[in-house]
C-alpha cells in the first residue's frame, strides 16, 4: 500500500547551487527533488518549496488534511523565529523529520538553535543535498516499524 510523504523547503532553497555553494553545495533543488523521488520508490512523495511563511503552514494543514504518513521538512530561515510554523507542526500526528543541508550547530548564533527541533522526531544536519535521502530513507525506515 502507497503512503504519501511531504518533502517541504522554506526559503531561498529554490537558489540551491547558486546560493552560498561554500556552504549549501552546488546540488540543485531540481535535483533533490530526482533524489527524494527515488528514494520514495512505491510511496507517493509530495516535494514542495515555498518562501513564504503562510503558504509551508497551510501545506503543512494540507499533510494533516490528507493523511499524509510522514513529513521530511527543511524549513531553512523559518526554523529560528516562525512559531506559527511550530504551532502547525504540533498539530501533524506522523513522524517528521526536520533537515538542515548545513551544520547549523556550526554556524553563527543565529543560525544555530531551531525552534523547529523541538516538535521533531528527529533531525539531520550537515549533510548537504545527501541529508535528503538520509532523511526519506529513515522515514520510511520509521513507518515500517510497528
Amino acid at each position: 500500500m502507497s503512503r504519501t510523504i511531504h518533502v517541504l523547503n522554506g526559503p531561498n532553497l529554490d537558489r540551491l547551487g547558486k546560493r552560498e555553494p561554500e556552504i549549501y553545495g552546488r546540488t540543485t533543488l531540481a535535483e533533490i527533488e530526482a533524489i527524494c523521488h527515488a528514494e520514495a520508490g512505491n510511496d507517493t512523495l509530495v516535494f514542495r518549496q515555498t518562501n513564504w511563511e503562510g503558504q509551508m503552514v497551510e501545506w503543512i494543514h494540507e499533510a494533516i488534511d490528507t493523511g499524509a504518513a510522514g513529513m521530511v521538512i527543511n524549513p531553512a530561515g523559518l526554523s529560528f523565529r516562525s512559531i506559527p510554523l511550530i504551532d502547525a507542526l504540533r498539530m501533524f500526528p506522523n513522524p517528521i523529520i526536520e533537515l538542515h543541508i548545513s551544520n547549523i550547530h556550526r554556524r553563527d548564533a543565529l543560525h544555530q538553535h531551531s525552534l523547529v527541533s523541538t516538535v521533531a522526531t528527529a533531525v539531520i544536519a550537515g549533510l548537504g543535498a545527501h541529508g535528503y535521502a538520509t532523511a526519506v530513507r529513515s522515514l520510511k525506515e520509521m513507518l515500517d516499524q510497528p
